[in-house]
């Protein structure tokens, strides 16, 4: 089993998506990547009890994912538009896509980076806009992450590979996010899965950007 962290108690909760997703212990999930039609990553406890799942309902303009339930209810929509600058991803509660319901942004201070850090602003922050409330830096390739407070030291969750015990197969498409106590674990799989998405919508940004300008030139011209 992996090793248990050590952190410092948090001053006052983290509660960004809701209350109801926060745990006065430390939780320990799987992100499996493994797509299921398109449900793209299913989040279980240590027992594979599902827990949530993201889902992928991208569009012509944008790349979007949707958290969802047990009961397949939409919590959040996460929507970045293509080729839009510094990675920038919008998310709003439900399946609404209105500025009155954005929860939070998050973007990439660099337009080319090397290593993971992504920068987290909550729409109804009352300091400066240039300061994050949250970052995850580390390297997003080797499972080696962590989630911070703003521009502290102060830890909420840590991304990891899985490891290998008597009850959880070591496998590529799994790893291990631990949660530290009174966090909402709702919101850290929520940029678990924006993460994911912008490893996959860079790859593909060019393609489908492409695509876009040549069916448009085809279609006006057929027209």
């Amino acid at each position: 089993m992996m090793a248990q962290p050590s952190y410092a108690p948090l001053s006052s909760p983290v509660s960004v998506i809701g209350s109801q997703f926060m745990s006065p212990y430390q939780l320990d999930i799987i992100v499996d990547r493994n797509p299921k039609g398109n449900v793209e990553i299913t989040i279980t406890d240590m027992s594979n009890k599902i827990m949530l799942k993201v889902k992928r309902c991208d569009t012509s303009f944008h790349y979007q994912r949707v958290l969802l339930d047990v009961d397949d209810k939409p919590i959040v929509t996460m929507r970045k538009k293509i080729m839009s600058e510094h990675d920038r991803w919008n998310v709003f509660r439900g399946d609404s896509k209105s500025k009155s319901d954005m929860v939070f942004t998050t973007k990439t201070p660099h337009v080319f980076q090397s290593k993971t850090n992504v920068h987290v602003f909550l729409a109804n922050k009352t300091g400066s806009k240039d300061v994050c409330d949250f970052k995850i830096t580390g390297s997003w390739s080797k499972k080696n992450c962590t989630i911070y407070m703003g521009e502290t030291s102060t830890t909420i969750a840590q991304v990891n590979k899985m490891q290998s015990s008597e009850n959880i197969k070591l496998v590529k498409d799994k790893f291990m996010v631990t949660i530290y106590p009174n966090v909402d674990y709702a919101f850290v799989v929520t940029l678990t899965g924006i993460v994911e998405a912008m490893k996959s919508s860079n790859t593909k940004g060019t393609e489908v950007a492409a695509g876009s300008a040549v069916g448009a030139v085809l279609g006006a011209f057929f027209s």
